[in-house]
């Protein structure tokens, strides 16, 4: 039987904590990764194993495909942890595409139907905006108001924003390339200890997403969703829906509207967590909360030593 820790959140990480290799010291003692990646292909008639360990890399960049292997990935590391804890978090959350990933280790979305929406989310995100036309950028040591000021103050008729609040001092802005890259400028001579370009072909979290945003809403309305069996909180509003059509417009509105990370993390605070777990590929996430929750514990999942680490911290 399982038993839920209330001071206890569980985070899933989005696009752009995916690597070759990743999961493989974990699928080579828990049988529950291979499992999940074989459930996932078959979903999509796709090897998604073989493309996360052996490539090639520009193939598993292509947003299309970073999607359904990271949900797929984030899906498997909970899959071992269940297997091995009978230890369930009071709240999940995930950053972006992440948020996905709490939904169907949630119970509110099977895995199934998951795969297959991120999947087509990913390809809709990439055809909407053609590449070269959009970019993204993080702009790090700036408050977040100089951030939003500066991109409405250099759009000239262009789309900019500020379109993820992952830290303190750390914002990413997305939209036109030219747009972005006045925007940039604009951030450094502002004082902006960093200004990058980052290496992705779709602008999230921005308007140019919109037409991206409706042609998802056929795939959400046909999708069954049902309430969280654990409180999700979602990334557009900060807040947790349980009914599924609150769900579905949450989700629609995330294609274009920011991710508020900082704010997620500081409410789950609020409500008594004080150890929070990021359970997928890749240690990103852990290295935004900890300058967020500062008095916090955080744990990564990751590997066979990081998931010995947790387990051992929170097994009696």
């Amino acid at each position: 039987m399982s038993k839920e820790i209330y001071n206890l959140a569980f985070v899933f990480p989005g696009q752009g904590s995916q690597s070759l290799g990743m999961l493989s010291d974990l699928a080579s003692s828990h049988k529950e990764v291979k499992q999940t990646f074989e459930q996932a292909s078959d979903a999509l008639g796709k090897n998604l194993w073989s493309l996360i360990t052996q490539g090639p890399d520009e193939e598993l960049n292509q947003t299309q495909n970073t999607q359904p292997a990271m949900l797929a990935a984030g899906v498997a590391v909970w899959n071992v942890w269940c297997k091995h804890s009978a230890n369930r978090p009071h709240l999940m959350a995930g950053h972006s595409l992440g948020e996905y990933t709490a939904l169907v280790c949630s119970g509110a979305l099977s895995f199934e139907d998951g795969i297959k929406l991120v999947s087509v989310r990913g390809q809709l995100m990439q055809e909407a905006v053609p590449p070269g036309i959009g970019a993204m950028a993080a702009i790090l040591g700036l408050e977040d108001d100089q951030v939003v000021t500066i991109c409405s103050q250099v759009a000239e008729n262009e789309i900019v924003s500020a379109v993820n609040f992952n830290a303190p001092g750390q914002v990413v802005i997305a939209g036109n390339v030219a747009a972005v890259e006045r925007a940039m400028l604009a951030a450094k001579e502002a004082g902006a200890k960093r200004a990058l370009l980052l290496p992705v072909s779709v602008p999230s979290h921005c308007d140019l997403m919109q037409s991206a945003a409706q042609k998802l809403d056929d795939y959400l309305i046909s999708t069954i969703f049902d309430k969280p069996e654990t409180a999700l909180i979602h990334n557009v509003d900060v807040a947790s829906h349980n009914s599924p059509d609150a769900i579905r417009a949450i989700l629609k509105e995330q294609l274009y509207r920011p991710v508020r990370w900082v704010d997620t993390i500081k409410l789950m605070s609020d409500q008594g967590i004080t150890q929070f777990v990021e359970c997928g590929p890749g240690k990103v996430l852990i290295g935004l909360n900890k300058r967020i929750a500062k008095d916090a514990e955080h744990f990564s999942i990751y590997n066979s030593e990081t998931l010995n680490t947790v387990l051992e911290q929170f097994n009696d």
